[in-house]
């Protein structure tokens, strides 16, 4: 399956064709061809993370220290669309790495979802760039309403 939002910039940094294949269905992604990995590179989060001296460990409390840092980003189109997609991309990893129960999970059309033990599924990449656009919802408080779920 192809995986649309990661084409364009997988295929600039690896040269391949940018997708992914993997099984979705009903019971979440399973981590063929290390698809949950790919998913928290985040490398253009990592980046601005770390240059303002946050270590994202993949921890709820890193969640925290995102929603405090000064949003410079916003001021560059690009750079706001992929720091949006990281953000979201990120929340999932630490929802999927903390969560009992949860997994990735793709959509028909690509969008990788979370997906709860209980089935309910979590848009965490449309919640990653309202993020990014305006701070709110913050993503430690979007990851406390998921793992009280």
């Amino acid at each position: 399956m192809n995986i649309p939002f990661l084409s364009g910039r997988h295929r600039k940094r690896q040269g391949d064709s940018g997708s992914v294949a993997v099984a979705s269905g009903g019971e979440g992604v399973r981590d063929l061809a290390g698809l949950s990995d790919l998913l928290a590179e985040c490398e253009l989060l990592r980046r601005q993370a770390g240059s303002a001296g946050v270590a994202l460990d993949d921890s709820a409390e890193s969640l925290a220290a995102l929603d405090q840092l000064l949003p410079r980003w916003r001021d560059d189109e690009e750079t706001l669309i992929w720091l949006g997609t990281d953000a979201g991309l990120y929340l999932g990893t630490v929802i999927v790495r903390t969560v009992e129960g949860a997994a990735w999970n793709l959509w028909p059309s690509g969008q990788p979802v979370v997906r709860l033990a209980s089935g309910r599924e979590f848009d965490v990449v449309t919640d990653g760039h309202e993020w990014a656009a305006s701070g709110v919802p913050e993503l430690s408080q979007l990851y406390a309403e998921v793992a009280e779920a």
